[in-house]
């Protein structure tokens, strides 16, 4: 089968080849996948860089989400959503899925928009309401709001109820924010977004920040964040990981809260699967419907992986086999 693989560390297209190889075979309690679309996350870029806490063994495959048709076993024809079990990821013809965390792909959506349901919404849901309990009224500020987890970030914030205020990068992610229903845009390249949060506030400021930046990101979120607001870390970006001063948080009444999705895996896998069954109502209502910045063909992978790394990408790329 052809596949993309990595067999040394480095920035993606230096590093990502185009191979043929044998199809992987499942081990007891994974399934094989023909895959119909695969999607781009950034840590399919940190892993090419060997930066990222999961480290697949050399050479292997990236692509960590996918929407796949099962071959074989009972299961067979079923389009599923999910993670890639590596180091046989999604870039490829066929992938590797764990059976219990291959998720019915929402029939509201098509392979791509569904390859892009997963980490992004999942992340966007579990950050909202499972650690910052969001509530209806509040103000919710999202960060790089045009990207992936962040364009998810600000549909999932409109869904709850919330005003949000979305920070972009240039004047077409802007627009793309604007189309997602934020109720501000914020250029960063040309305003100061901690002024503008003050002003749409009131001087009140936000109750929940959802930063996958960091470093200018977060700083200025600290300046901004509301009384007993919380400050929700999600990754890091921009390549500078914060060290917030804790009297800061002390003396202004916020919370500084870590999220790291994947360990909803392990520690409470009911919840994923409940949260999945939530998004898939919402796209079947139109609420929710991922933004899908464009449909690579097989052979720019490493291309669109290097887009995301870089962040000149608009929503989701996905790459088709």
């Amino acid at each position: 089968m052809k596949a993309w693989q990595v067999a040394g560390l480095g920035e993606p297209t230096a590093v990502m080849v185009r191979t043929e190889t044998a199809r992987p075979e499942p081990a007891a309690g994974q399934l094989l996948v023909r895959v119909r679309a695969a999607n781009v996350n950034f840590p399919d870029a940190l892993m090419c860089r060997g930066h990222y806490q999961v480290r697949p063994p050399l050479p292997f495959t990236p692509g960590v989400e996918l929407c796949g048709e099962v071959v074989g076993g009972d299961r067979a024809g079923e389009r599923v959503v999910g993670t890639a079990v590596l180091p046989s990821g999604a870039f490829a013809e066929y992938a590797l899925m764990d059976a219990a965390a291959a998720f019915a792909a929402p029939p509201a959506l098509d392979d791509a928009e569904a390859a892009a349901l997963h980490i992004g919404y999942q992340t966007a849901w579990f950050g909202l309401h499972r650690r910052a309990r969001l509530q209806a009224g509040e103000t919710l500020l999202v960060h790089a709001a045009a990207g992936g987890v962040g364009s998810a970030t600000v549909q999932l914030g409109k869904a709850a109820g919330a005003t949000v205020i979305a920070v972009v990068g240039g004047p077409e992610k802007a627009a793309a924010a604007a189309a997602l229903g934020a109720d501000l845009v914020v250029d960063r390249r040309t305003e100061d977004f901690v002024a503008a949060v003050k002003q749409a506030t009131g001087g009140r400021g936000a109750d929940v920040v959802f930063d996958p930046v960091g470093g200018d990101a977060y700083t200025g979120s600290a300046k901004c964040v509301a009384f007993e607001g919380r400050i929700l870390v999600v990754g890091f970006a921009g390549g500078t990981i914060p060290a917030p001063a804790l009297n800061h948080a002390l003396v202004k009444n916020y919370a500084i809260l870590g999220l790291h999705w994947g360990l909803y895996n392990t520690q409470d896998p009911q919840a994923v699967r409940d949260c999945h069954t939530e998004l898939t109502a919402l796209a079947a209502k139109g609420v929710v419907r991922p933004l899908i910045g464009e449909r690579l063909p097989f052979d720019r992978a490493a291309e669109g992986v290097q887009r995301v790394a870089d962040g000149t990408s608009i929503g989701r790329l996905t790459v088709h086999p």
